[in-house]
């Protein structure tokens, strides 16, 4: 689930993203077209691909608004969706999700796209961009259809780590409030604490240890923290940007997207009960595609690594040429916003706020 902002306008700087053709479940084809669609709205877009050479030179060829502005380097191996991050660490260095992030760890790309393995993707980010100072664990964020302004909440972390204390959930806080100001441009965003309910006795300790916490660095850290809120929360206007542990999200985005599909199905079925039901589908036609379109995973797709010294993109691994634009449209609003050196400063501010702290307490005992 993610990317909203509208890629049409252009900018004047040339944004390269650095594609792995090869991480999803449908082969190549689908990443060349998304592509494609892509360079069709923007024309400052350039890639550098990765993946076998002979197959994706006939595969870009074949697009015209690709020509020129497309870059293909050979990788010989693919990581597989079963393979371990442990193994891909140790002998993944021929793989095209390898060969990508090079590119950004290099400065040749400002992003990394991929359809890979999400745990070997991480793995290998942590070890090629390392972790931005003072960041313990990386999280996964993602746009999640909702009823605010802007329709998208922030949701973080998703699955990068089942695990997260208190100090962990600040920073997913400060990670999230600035995606949340880059990618959706909302001045003051609203965090809300993910908990079993809102009253002040619920949950577990360190979830009432972070409550603390963000509370505490609501001012210094510029957004609005309204406490705790539930999962009927999450696609609502209670809060913009919404923190929890890995574990947690990663249950409530697959139940997210599970429960679209399954209205979609539920809606064709409705109106091919009948000939007045399917009268009342052509009547409604404009509205169930606006419906249609508001609810489709695909649209909404694209987990932002949050944390890490180069931006990632981590596109599900069964998209389809929309769900591979929709990645790359993310990827391409947060490289022109310098996305990934704005987040560097807000965790480093409020970390220096912190060890001050410390350094106060330990002085006066």
């Amino acid at each position: 689930m993610t990317a909203k902002p509208d890629q049409s306008q252009t900018t004047q700087a040339r944004t390269v993203l650095s594609i792995d053709a090869m991480g999803g479940d449908r082969g190549p084809l689908p990443i060349v077209l998304g592509m494609a669609a892509s360079a069709e709205k923007n024309p400052n877009l350039h890639f550098i691909v990765h993946g076998p050479k002979d197959d994706l030179d006939r595969l870009v060829a074949a697009r015209t608004v690709l020509r020129g502005r497309c870059e293909v380097r050979h990788c010989d191996e693919a990581v597989s969706m079963t393979d371990k991050p442990s193994q891909i660490m140790r002998n993944g260095k021929s793989t095209s999700m390898w060969s990508a992030l090079e590119c950004v760890r290099n400065g040749q790309a400002e992003v990394c796209v991929s359809c890979g393995n999400t745990g070997a993707l991480m793995a290998l980010s942590m070890i090629r961009l390392r972790k931005l100072p003072g960041v313990n664990r990386p999280a996964i964020a993602v746009l999640w259809p909702s009823r605010s302004k802007t329709g998208f909440n922030v949701m973080l972390d998703v699955g990068a780590d089942i695990r997260a204390d208190c100090k962990d959930l600040l920073q997913y806080a400060l990670m999230g409030v600035s995606y949340a100001r880059n990618g959706l441009k909302i001045s003051l965003p609203k965090v809300g604490l993910l908990n079993v309910g809102t009253e002040d006795h619920k949950g577990r300790s360190e979830l009432h240890e972070a409550h603390e916490l963000i509370a505490q660095y609501e001012q210094s850290g510029d957004y609005k923290f309204v406490g705790f809120v539930e999962g009927s929360d999450i696609p609502g206007n209670k809060a913009d940007v919404i923190v929890t542990d890995g574990f947690t999200g990663n249950v409530a985005l697959k139940t997210g997207e599970g429960t679209a599909q399954l209205i979609g199905e539920l809606l064709r079925q409705a109106f091919q009960y009948s000939p007045l039901s399917r009268l009342a589908q052509l009547l409604a036609v404009s509205s169930l595609q606006r419906l249609r379109k508001r609810i489709d995973p695909r649209r909404v797709n694209g987990g932002v690594f949050l944390g890490l010294n180069g931006t990632v993109v981590k596109s599900h691994g069964t998209a389809d040429e929309t769900g591979v634009s929709a990645a790359i449209k993310l990827a391409v609003t947060l490289a022109n916003s310098q996305f990934s050196q704005k987040i560097a400063a807000r965790v480093a501010s409020v970390n220096t706020l912190t060890h001050d702290e410390e350094n106060a307490t330990s002085e006066a005992e």
